[in-house]
């Protein structure tokens, strides 16, 4: 049973009621983020039930010690964590004595939760009876600054309803802070200084081992009916935290108000000594604009993302909601800004899986910001694996690779790899073929040649001698294959042949042939360049040419199709439909065991290379590959739905393509796989958009020519979205009747509408039935 107690709502995720089973969830649900830092929605006032909480600051993590119960050789010495951050919403509010805590009070009426997405905003109202019998209404609002990306503000109001009462707010810093995630509860912070100046609060603190050095901050206003009052607040101090006590008199049903700024400096950014006097200079900007005019400026930075990456749905709240709330999230963890930096499959919503980097960026992730925004952005991400090439080389040498073998961790803060399960660590080795494919899907998609003979290049050249090398020749077969491996369904470990790893290492070597070919004929000076730092003979060539002519794939001819693995039809292959329902998900009711001897597929894997690779197929093989490895398929990862609603789409499955993009654009929202508590599927959300931009509008690029079959799923009156294409930007709006291309910026467009040319000129609106 899904949960279902989200407001359908075009621009809002909207709670109404105050119930404690579902908190965490909603803290969730609820998080913001301005791509610097973020946080779960947890409440500013106490709350004594259950809650898990959590701030965090892009780029600081901890490397926690590996455990495991046997050392394996090649295991790397640490996970690297995301940390849980000194908070600085805390707001402790007292009302004629009593604290203020929804857990504790004695009714919580007209509770109502809103993230409001069009203008990036969180805010909470409810009245609430306390223990001493006061009412009082309460109203919050919050936003994390995209201007001011250091940055974060918050409106808090009370209003005692029944009595005149003595409110007291208590703003506080505190950096006595642990991690839900962790492998030997260790301590991830040391508080260097607590200090404050006036009605300003700073903690100083540093990261053990990776030593980042933070300054966490806060100032605040009061305010009785509107108006500002001066208060000198009492204040107290511990090793680890501060907080500020404002005593205000208020009459019944007469309001006082908080507004705290607060948030992060960081040594990432600024020089150690200088963090307190960055963190003043925001201070000093927050308090003279005030949280009023800030909240404008944060509405019009979202329109102007918006206006770019809005997609529209008619006639369909939940789906429309779904899309949005997806993007939104997308926008709240990674703008682009610093290619230092990536996107954490949770973003900054939850501890699971570290916060790091996976393959999810490049597979998923990069078209979405390739299409709404401009393409440094895009650019910015491929050359954050450019930056960790070496890195990528040590992790080869490290399992025993040599002559610049380049492998991309499963799992990276700084390049190095930090997850420590062996049969992801080891044998996923297909996220070394996404990196290759980014690169290419990047060249396709911009027109953008540029990157490869500057630095692609060397990163291909990386990655296609890890593929030479870790291919094995098999005089049985007179193949070659690639052994003890996990494709992207990871309820199958260490098989041999999976076709997805396979026609990837292929594939990469061959495109890694290509572009010497053309960097040496077009771009000789790079290629002298790179050829004196990488040392690649003509026999190593011949090397990469022989394993790319002679690679094995296991097929069947009974079933006309690539088998995902040598053993899959040994396998008893029952369908999921005849699964009895009690037994999902599969990976919190069965064994491991049973789960890697089942048929049972987490995620697309053979279709995975069919869906990235398209155009290498026929559009049978495509129809009989997804009809024979769909029924298979659980979708019990997040990465699964939208893979399928594209390609659904493709074949012209339109109910399926319907339900699979209800699925993964609403996951979180109504917790398909009731996880949810833990943090939000960010990375899987840019899926949500491929499939209706790749999978409804059937957006390809085809002979160097952006092309579209538009479909429409027959729940919806109408879709349009917008895309930047070369620095053009276009926007495609489809209803049951009829295809309207709209050239919106840029010079003269030609595109492929079903195969045929359409010419688009600037601001004159294409209309095709």
């Amino acid at each position: 049973m899904n949960q279902d107690y989200i407001k359908p709502d075009h621009w809002s995720i909207i709670e109404e009621g105050f119930d404690a089973s579902r908190v965490k969830s909603s803290e969730s649900l609820f998080s913001i983020g301005n791509g610097a830092m973020g946080q779960r929605a947890n409440f500013e006032e106490q709350y004594s039930g259950h809650t898990f909480q959590g701030s965090y600051i892009a780029g600081v993590y901890y490397p926690d010690k590996t455990r495991v119960g046997w050392w394996k050789n090649g295991y790397p010495e640490y996970f690297a964590k995301v940390l849980n951050a000194p908070s600085w919403i805390g707001i402790d509010v007292i009302v004629n004595g009593e604290p203020l805590d929804l857990y504790m009070c004695k009714k919580v009426e007209d509770f109502k939760r809103e993230l409001n997405m069009k203008e990036g905003w969180l805010s909470r109202s409810f009245n609430a009876t306390l223990q001493n019998n006061t009412i009082i209404h309460v109203e919050a609002k919050r936003f994390l600054s995209l201007e001011f990306d250091e940055l974060g503000a918050i409106q808090y109001r009370v209003k005692p309803i029944n009595i005149d009462a003595e409110i007291i707010f208590q703003p506080y810093l505190s950096s006595g802070i642990s991690n839900k995630d962790t492998n030997w509860d260790d301590k991830f912070w040391d508080t260097l200084h607590v200090k404050h100046e006036n009605q300003q609060a700073f903690i100083q603190a540093k990261t053990m081992k990776t030593d980042f050095h933070t300054c966490t901050f806060m100032e605040s206003q009061l305010f009785l009916n509107e108006k500002e009052v001066v208060l000198l607040p009492s204040v107290k101090t511990t090793e680890t935290s501060i907080s500020f006590s404002f005593k205000q008199q208020v009459k019944a049903n007469e309001t006082v108000a908080i507004h705290k700024f607060g948030g992060y400096t960081v040594d990432r950014n600024h020089e150690k000594e200088e963090l307190i006097s960055a963190a003043k200079n925001v201070l000093k900007t927050a308090v003279n604009l005030g949280f009023n005019a800030l909240l404008e400026t944060q509405k019009q930075a979202w329109a102007n993302i918006w206006d770019m990456a809005d997609i529209t749905i008619q006639d369909d709240v939940k789906a429309q909601q779904g899309i949005r709330f997806n993007i939104f999230q997308l926008n709240q963890t990674y703008l682009g800004k610093d290619s230092r930096l990536n996107i954490g499959p949770k973003g900054f919503t939850g501890e699971k899986y570290g916060g790091s980097t996976y393959w999810d960026t490049e597979a998923y992730c990069i078209p979405f910001y390739m299409a709404t925004k401009n393409q440094q952005v895009a650019k910015n991400l491929l050359e954050y694996r450019y930056n960790h090439l070496e890195k990528a080389i040590e992790n080869a040498q490290k399992l025993g690779f040599k002559n610049g073998a380049a492998l991309y961790p499963m799992v990276t803060m700084n390049g190095e790899e930090c997850h420590n399960e062996w049969e992801i660590t080891f044998e996923e080795i297909h996220r070394n073929g996404a990196i290759a494919f980014a690169i290419y899907n990047y060249h396709r998609y911009t027109g953008d040649y540029s990157y490869i003979p500057e630095k692609g290049l060397e990163v291909l050249i990386g990655i296609a001698r890890f593929w030479q090398q870790r291919a094995t020749f098999s005089t049985d077969k007179n193949q070659y294959v690639i052994l003890g491996v996990t494709g992207p369904n990871e309820y199958e470990n260490n098989v041999n042949n999976n076709f997805y790893t396979n026609y990837l290492a292929q594939w990469c070597i061959y495109y890694a042939l290509e572009n010497i070919s053309k960097i040496e004929a077009d771009y000789l000076p790079d290629y002298t360049r790179i050829m004196s730092k990488v040392h690649l003979s003509e026999s190593e060539l011949i090397d990469w040419k022989a394993v790319a002519e002679n690679m094995y794939f296991p097929y069947s001819e009974k079933h006309q199709v690539y088998l995902q693995q040598d053993g899959f039809l040994d396998k008893e292959l029952i369908t999921v439909t005849d699964l009895d329902k009690s037994h999902r998900p599969i990976n919190q009711k069965w064994s491991w065991d049973r789960i890697l001897r089942s048929p049972y597929i987490k995620q697309a894997d053979t279709l995975q290379g069919l869906y990235f690779f398209e155009e290498h197929f026929s559009i049978e093989e495509l129809e009989r590959h997804f009809d024979f490895y769909e029924p298979f398929t659980v979708h019990e990862s997040s990465l699964s739905p939208c893979v399928h609603s594209i390609q659904a789409a493709k074949l012209d499955r339109m109910e399926q393509a319907y339900t699979f993009y209800l699925r993964t654009s609403r996951l979180d929202l109504d917790d398909y796989n009731h996880e949810v508590h833990e943090g939000l599927h960010t990375t899987s959300m840019a899926g949500t958009w491929m499939s209706i931009v790749e999978g409804f509008g059937g957006m390809r690029v085809k002979n160097n020519t952006l092309s579209f079959t538009p479909k429409i799923p027959k729940q919806w009156e109408g879709y349009s979205f917008k895309v930047n294409f070369r620095n053009h930007i276009l926007k495609v709006s489809v209803n049951q009747n009829q295809t309207n291309f709209e050239l919106i910026s840029g010079d003269v467009l030609e595109i492929l509408v079903n195969n045929k040319s359409l010419v688009l000129q600037k601001k004159q609106l294409q209309t095709l039935n």
